[in-house]
Parts: structure tokens; sequence; C-alpha cells
């Protein structure tokens, strides 16, 4: 892979803005959310579910928004393409990740859905129910994708739940033959059991031919390759990407290549608070070391530094800088 002169990092994914709140599992039981569940809703059930919830924290996230502020925080250069409305939480989503250091420069539409948000329900074991509206942020196009940008970029970073609608999946193609054509790694992560079991065919095509990185956690790998048992999906993923990362919570990570299995432990927490963003944040660790040309466990390492932060406050984004984390190497 040649070395890109411009940005580490873009990330493309849905722009959501993130509204979180403390409650307990009654209330999960009230309102028909399985916990844990990520459950797409239309805008009057966000409305509904909004008035219900109890106080609440909002900040921009979204997957592959929340890694590239990550990226950008261990001291890389991020992009980040995501639709967003011209309303008030499309100010705030714009706001908060150019604030955080992450060029975005998708202009935001001035009419249509709604600027996406996922309503996040985190209950005293940290657990984490999300009730999302998709809104503007499905309407991401072809025409969103700057080609140049990605070109220029080491490492193209791919949100999983974009590949649920058709103009967004059409972006993804536009991006990753920008990406190959320059010579840069693509890379995927699955976002959610349900979404590879939605599009397992294609999935299953894209780690194959398109796919770089690939970053899934347990119950994502076991969905891609139907098996329950890790050892059988390392060897069914084995050499299908050049690299595969498998996070597995409190188990710490694999890093799956074609010769080797790499093994790296989790960082304990003193308190778990909210696991939400822990995927995203062990991404931008291990994309930011990747980008800096750090070996493997030193990647999965710093991944494992990077949600372990994410773990013990609220919310899905940093609250120190990640480049304390990082030490003198990358």
């Amino acid at each position: 892979m040649t070395k890109a002169a411009g940005i580490d990092v873009v990330g493309i994914g849905n722009a959501i803005v993130d509204v979180l709140s403390h409650c307990e599992d009654s209330f999960l039981e009230a309102e028909g959310l399985p916990k844990g569940s990520m459950t797409l809703i239309e805008l009057d059930r966000a409305a509904e579910l909004y008035g219900r919830m109890g106080p609440a924290i909002e900040m921009s996230g979204g997957a592959a928004a929340n890694s590239m502020v990550g990226v950008a925080s261990f001291g890389s250069r991020a992009a980040y393409i995501g639709k967003v409305r011209a309303d008030e939480l499309g100010e705030i989503f714009a706001h908060d990740i150019r604030a955080a250091g992450v060029r975005f420069d998708v202009p935001p539409a001035p009419d249509g859905p709604e600027t996406a948000r996922s309503h996040i329900l985190v209950t005293p074991d940290a657990h984490r129910t999300m009730s999302t509206y998709l809104g503007a942020a499905v309407e991401l196009g072809p025409e969103d994708v700057d080609t140049d940008l990605v070109a220029s970029s080491s490492i193209l970073y791919l949100e999983g739940y974009l590949w649920d609608k058709p103009r967004a999946k059409e972006s993804f193609r536009v991006a990753m033959a920008a990406a190959h054509a320059a010579g840069r790694r693509v890379s995927l992560t699955l976002s959610d059991s349900f979404c590879v079991e939605r599009h397992l065919a294609e999935f299953r095509a894209l780690v194959e031919d398109d796919v770089d990185l690939l970053f899934a956690n347990e119950e994502e790998i076991f969905a891609l390759t139907d098996t329950r048992d890790l050892s059988a999906a390392v060897a069914a993923v084995r050499g299908r990407s050049e690299i595969v990362v498998i996070t597995r919570s409190e188990h710490g990570s694999m890093v799956v290549t074609a010769d080797e299995t790499v093994e790296v432990p989790a960082v304990a927490v003193e308190q778990l608070v909210d696991t939400t963003g822990a995927g995203d944040l062990y991404a931008a660790g291990f994309l930011h070391g990747l980008a800096r040309g750090a070996a493997l466990a030193e990647c999965a390492t710093l991944g494992s530094r990077a949600a372990a932060e994410v773990i013990s406050h609220l919310g899905a984004r940093p609250q120190v800088d990640l480049s304390t984390l990082a030490g003198a190497s990358v």
C-alpha cells in the first residue's frame, strides 16, 4: 500500500446525534424495548420516546463518526463523510465533529428528513439500548463522496449500517473503488449481527473481494461465519481479508492474518459506566496505530486503551486526549 499525503483515515457512516439518558430495566420493559438492542424507529416514535425519557445529554455520534473523533484525538488526521439536515441537530453534529478536529465538508440537506438521532438508554449495569431514527443519514449519496479526499487518505473506514439503503450502498462502492484505485486500504466494521444477517451474502463477498481490514465483535463474526465456535469462526475468516480484528469485550481482542493470530488483553477499568462506543473507539486506536505503521499487537493495545477510556463514562466520545494513551512509539 502506498502512503497518503493527506488524511490518515476517512470514515463514512450514519451521521447521528446521540440522546443519552439513564433508566431502569422497568422503563425498557414498559416501552417494549429489548435490552441491549438497536431498534430503527420513525420520527413520531422518536418524539414520543424522547418525551418519556429522563434528563438527557445530546452529543453528536454515529459509529464511524465516533471512530474518527477518536482517531483525531490520538493525533492522526481524520475526515468524515455523512449526511445531516440543515436543522438544529444538524448544526450540533457539524459543530461537535469539527470542534474535535475532524474534517467534515459534506453540505447539509436543505430539506427532506430531519437529522438522525439515536435515543440511548443506559441501565445501571452499563448496557445500552438504542432506538434510532435514521432520517437524513441514509440520504447520503454517491455525489456526497469526495473521491479525491478518499484517494488521498491512507485508510478508508466504512460503517456496515449504511449498507441498508441503496444510495448509501452505492456511496460505499464509489468510495471503495476510489481507495483501491489509489492503492489505499479499505476497512469495514460489521456494525451489528442483525445487519450482518440482513446482508450476509453481500458482506461475505465484501470481505472476500473488497475489504483489507475487517472489524467485528464475537456476535458479528459468528453471524458472518454461521458458527458459534470461535476457533471455527477464526478459521473461516483467516486470509479472507488482509487483517481481521475480533473484539471480545472483557476478554480482549484477536487480530487474525493469513499467517498468525495475535491476542491482546482488555484494559481493566475501575468502573464500567456505559458501553456505548467501545467498539468505535477500539477501531480508532487500531486505525491510528495502523496509519502510523505500528505492529498489529500495538494497534490492538491502542484500541483496548481507547475502549477502556470511553466505557468509564457516559457517551461514545473520549473525555481525555487519547494521545496521552498512545506512548512515544505512535
